[in-house]
């Protein structure tokens, strides 16, 4: 893979975050999103894959670390197939928190554990394709089933800002009639229910692994809240590190992190650094 120099973090908290996670690995976490931090944004989300480097990097890494967890708004068995995670040498312990959280696959068992599905999303999605016809937005756009939440993609509308923008308003008082909160992300609009997010996920599995320092990468809206996690686990003394998978489409998260990479590439590179820093074979 080469190697690749460590990244200096742009802020005090983020070096604080750096140095515990170097010190005392085997009580770290590295969680990470997976589409647009391990995995390209394709216009097709059923054609993402991780990057090639991504697995040979998290499995050289794994192993030196308390616990390492990919955390994404995807069904985690899709997660773990568009990732190639099954059976891969040194991911044994790697968990995958799906649908932010309410679901989990474990590497240890191959198993995926699921809470019990949340009303309205069903509700929401047969009113999906009449709200689409009617907006005059809806050409182009693409309606995911995520089981527990329900996302209308507008990266393959002709105008795809010009769809999400007068897409969002009638998408969110669907969302409110039944029971549902809008999360915009990178040219997609997700309605699912509230108070389930990647902050409250990242937060428990930290709390579950009794971490003593968190590396948390992201690239998009979503991850805001998995970045507030951090900031309030460090306000209450735990180290942590803030990856943005650079975008130009997401301004806000980079400037939040302490440390932008170049997208997956990037975010591999990270990974084998560390790695390397850690003595990984």
């Amino acid at each position: 893979m080469g190697s690749h120099p460590l990244p200096v973090p742009s802020t005090a908290a983020g070096c604080d975050g750096l140095a515990a996670l170097l010190a005392a690995p085997q009580r770290a976490l590295v969680a990470l999103d997976f589409d647009g931090t391990l995995a390209a944004i394709v216009p097709d989300p059923e054609q993402a894959r991780a990057h090639p480097g991504a697995v040979p990097a998290l499995a050289r890494l794994a192993p030196r670390l308390g616990s390492v967890a990919v955390i994404t708004g995807r069904p985690a068995a899709v997660a773990v197939r568009h990732g190639g995670f099954a059976g891969a040498a040194g991911l044994e312990r790697l968990v995958v928190l799906g649908h932010y959280g309410a679901e989990r696959w474990d590497a240890a068992t191959g198993a995926v554990t699921a809470d019990a599905p949340p009303p309205g999303v069903a509700a929401a999605r047969a009113e999906l394709p009449g709200i689409l016809a009617g907006s005059g937005a809806g050409r182009g756009t693409w309606i995911e089933d995520k089981g527990r939440a329900v996302a209308v993609h507008t990266r393959r509308a002709p105008h795809p800002q010009e769809a999400f923008d007068a897409l969002r308003e009638p998408l969110e008082e669907l969302a409110a009639r039944h029971g549902l909160i809008v999360e915009p992300g990178r040219l997609v609009l997700e309605l699912r229910p509230p108070g389930v997010d990647k902050g409250a996920a990242l937060a428990a599995y930290v709390r579950e692994s009794g971490a003593r320092s968190v590396l948390y990468a992201g690239d998009d809206l979503g991850d805001l809240a998995a970045f507030g996690a951090v900031e309030k686990l460090r306000s209450e003394g735990l180290p942590g590190l803030l990856v943005c998978s650079g975008s130009a489409e997401v301004t806000e998260l980079a400037d939040r992190a302490d440390v932008v990479v170049d997208g997956p590439e990037g975010v591999v590179e990270l990974l084998t650094a560390l790695a390397g820093h850690l003595g990984g074979a």
